[in-house]
């Protein structure tokens, strides 16, 4: 697997704790055919990246062992997207500028869109977002925004 394949699929891991499955069915659409579930599988376990439920703790700032009861997220109608952007490109060696990778995911049907961008000003979010909603296989309702990405909100 190409190391800039491995970054992308390790980020998009982080920021959307996809089950391998769906993760799979995004690495095979938009970066390699050929990917097998295994590769994919090795992959995110040689990133420390392939426990969702130690990635979920790790994110909510709780042991893995911990085993609150949850509130699940409701049901929703495919167009709540929601976006997000990260540094990708620190972890690929031969890149000496840095890089960011835009991706949103649809709650309701996990459908997953993504660029890689040199910067992350607000106007190539809102390019992003531009792409995004013309690209998109529904109709985007809701942007679901958080307070750390304020260009992602003005973007919409």
């Amino acid at each position: 697997m190409a190391p800039e394949t491995e970054a992308i699929l390790v980020e998009l891991q982080e920021l959307f704790l996809l089950p391998v499955d769906d993760l799979l069915r995004v690495g095979r659409d938009f970066l390699d055919a050929s990917l097998s579930r295994s590769t994919l599988l090795r992959c995110l376990k040689r990133n420390g990246v392939n426990n969702l439920k130690a990635l979920r703790a790790q994110q909510l700032g709780e042991s893995a062992e911990t085993t609150k009861r949850r509130k699940t997220f409701k049901d929703y109608e495919p167009g709540f997207v929601g976006p997000s952007t990260s540094s990708t490109c620190e972890r690929l060696p031969e890149e000496s500028d840095r890089c960011f990778l835009f991706a949103a995911i649809d709650r309701a049907s996990k459908w997953v869109y993504f660029e890689i961008r040199d910067d992350r000003k607000a106007a190539t979010a809102r390019t992003f977002v531009t792409n995004l909603i013309r690209r998109a296989p529904f109709r985007i309702t809701h942007l679901l925004t958080d307070n750390g990405l304020p260009e992602m909100s003005m973007a919409a």
